[in-house]
């Protein structure tokens, strides 16, 4: 089975930290492809980055598929592009939020999502709201940038704790989900620490993927995700024009 996991913002490392996240969720027969986007932000921090990330986004799962990837991730909480990049593929394509919001919701009937910006706090409500888990989760954000996460001089990771410690005391989390996909590498180390499950969503897409790709499923193609029409694009965005992404 090969898994391609997509990093939409464009920094290479974060996208290591989440490579080894995958590899390690992955069953022996999973082949993982971690790919970093080759243009738009170098981190994804609201409406305005996410916007910009989606393009490159897209040329990464297109050239997956082609290659053969059976299954595609997109590696940022915000679920970035994920509705247009369902449109565009033939094989499934996991958000890493529902992903984490799904998995987590087998565990616990409270939880809370920790993530980087406050920017970043309402978007992962509305994503909240989405999937149906309004009722059992809160967002909170520790306001850390998200590049300070892989810098050992910053403080993030202990304003992430703290954030961690608040929601288990004010919002009786029972569960804690990791709102960023630069934090893969701390679910472990963080749920030993505190005691409770903590759920990365890295590996929660990994494990669905596996999944989807084991029964057989893919995104349907009617209604919503129907592939694209055909019509010409102009400007820089000639190339993706529906039919010439997939085939280029």
């Amino acid at each position: 089975m090969r898994i391609l996991v997509v990093n939409p913002n464009t920094t290479a490392s974060m996208t290591a930290t989440i490579a080894d996240a995958a590899m390690r969720a992955a069953n022996a027969g999973t082949k993982v492809d971690a790919v970093t986007s080759s243009m738009g932000p170098v981190s994804i921090e609201g409406y305005y980055d996410e916007a910009f990330a989606v393009p490159g986004l897209l040329m990464e799962i297109a050239k997956g598929e082609r290659s053969g990837a059976q299954a595609a991730i997109i590696a940022c909480f915000d679920d970035t592009g994920l509705d247009a990049a369902r449109a565009l593929a033939n094989i499934p394509v996991i958000g890493i939020c529902e992903a984490a919001l799904a998995t987590t919701a087998f565990i616990a009937q409270r939880f809370t999502i920790v993530t980087t910006m406050e920017r970043s706090r309402l978007p992962l409500e509305h994503l909240v709201h989405r999937y149906g888990m309004a009722g059992r989760c809160k967002v909170r954000a520790a306001d850390i940038p998200v590049l300070s996460l892989e810098d050992p001089n910053s403080n993030a990771r202990d304003r992430l704790r703290n954030e961690i410690a608040s929601a288990l005391r004010d919002d009786k989390a029972e569960a804690i989900v990791l709102g960023c996909a630069g934090m893969a590498d701390l679910a472990a180390k963080l749920g030993a620490e505190f005691a409770v499950p903590v759920v990365d969503g890295v590996a929660a897409a990994v494990k669905q993927a596996e999944a989807l790709v084991s029964l057989g499923l893919s995104t349907a193609k009617r209604g919503a995700y129907a592939s694209p029409i055909a019509k010409p694009y102009k400007g820089l965005l000639e190339a993706f024009a529906p039919g010439k992404l997939a085939a280029s």
